[in-house]
């Protein structure tokens, strides 16, 4: 993987405008393909466990793969500009937490900073807190008893002995009595 302008402004094609967020997250999975060797995801073989649902994420699910969809993109919400990579077939890892930064710069400045910095200056690295997650598992689909809509089984809950989805499950005048 080669960083350069065109890859940049794909990157900003697909988040839909540059902003200092999605700089951060170019050069954090810029970081992890360097430190880990890493290669576009086309299933599992990367996964990412992204500390925040900002900017950032974006440029991660366009250059290195890591999706909702895929199972592969992991979300724990601690508001920290913060990721953790993975490589199944070596089992390494490592968790590129973003330093902050200079203050009181414009955007595009703030943004041209990050590209251009040395990645040390940007980062700390870390081991992982977390253990490699488990590959995605896909669960049967049911329908709920008290709305008709299908979801996954594992949010399925028992009320009053109907199976029910969570809106269900949480709405309580949709149950009789």
């Amino acid at each position: 993987m080669f960083f350069n302008d065109f890859l940049w402004d794909e990157c900003v094609s697909f988040h839909g405008h540059s902003c200092p967020g999605l700089a951060i997250g170019y050069r954090a999975v810029e970081s992890a393909i360097k430190k880990l060797n890493l290669t576009f995801s086309e299933d599992e073989e990367v996964v990412c466990i992204t500390e925040n649902n900002a900017c950032g994420v974006d440029a991660i699910q366009y250059i290195i793969g890591c999706t909702f969809g895929k199972g592969n993109l992991i979300f724990k919400d601690r508001g920290k500009q913060a990721f953790t990579f993975f490589r199944r077939d070596t089992n390494e890892g490592i968790r590129i937490v973003f330093k902050g930064g200079k203050k009181g710069e414009d955007r595009d400045e703030w943004t041209r900073y990050i590209l251009k910095s040395p990645l040390e200056d940007l980062f700390d690295f870390k081991p992982p807190k977390d253990t490699m997650p488990k590959r995605a598992r896909i669960y049967p689909s049911v329908k709920c008893d008290i709305c008709g809509e299908i979801t996954s089984e594992r949010n399925i809950r028992i009320k009053e002995g109907k199976m029910v989805c969570l809106d269900c499950f949480e709405d309580l005048s949709n149950l009789d009595g």
